[in-house]
């Protein structure tokens, strides 16, 4: 079962899941290859990372493409609005499952079983931190390991 990270009073969220997968690449091992990550968020935040993805660095290759895009197989980063095992099943990625959304996800069990790390990400926004507050919690009464990263407002 994975390990779930809390990062949590990130001052945008958006900069800093970019930020977040170019150090997750850079961490990797050359002999095992890219991580595989999955992003799951809102519709208008996926549209919005698909745009920063491709502008945020001008030295690094971010790539990424919509789960229901025919080369998410074979993508290092893959963004999808809901967690739907059906639609995972067509991908092989199980390294690292990034939440951006405010929901508790249903699945968590199947999310923990597959990924090796999972990570939430909660804004500063008064909203975001009541949800991940209460999400917080939900994992803690379902005896999964928590780790919670305070960001202090990093963009």
């Amino acid at each position: 079962m994975a390990k779930v990270d809390f990062h949590s009073q990130v001052g945008d969220k958006l900069t800093y899941t970019c930020r977040l997968v170019r150090k997750i690449f850079s961490l990797a091992n050359p002999d095992e290859g890219l991580k595989k990550i999955v992003i799951v968020g809102a519709t208008d935040d996926l549209n919005r990372l698909d745009q920063l993805l491709w502008s945020f660095s001008n030295e690094d290759f971010l790539p990424h493409v919509f789960i229901d895009d025919e080369t998410a197989p074979f993508s290092p980063i893959v963004l999808a609005h809901e967690f739907q095992a059906d639609l995972f099943d067509l991908i092989p990625h199980q390294d690292v499952f990034v939440h951006l959304g405010r929901e508790f996800l249903q699945d968590i069990e199947q999310i923990t079983d597959r990924f090796d790390r999972v990570i939430e990400l909660v804004s500063v926004e008064e909203p975001d931190v009541l949800a991940g507050r209460e999400r917080f919690k939900r994992y803690r009464s379902m005896g999964i390991e928590l780790v919670n990263y305070d960001q202090k407002g990093t963009k």
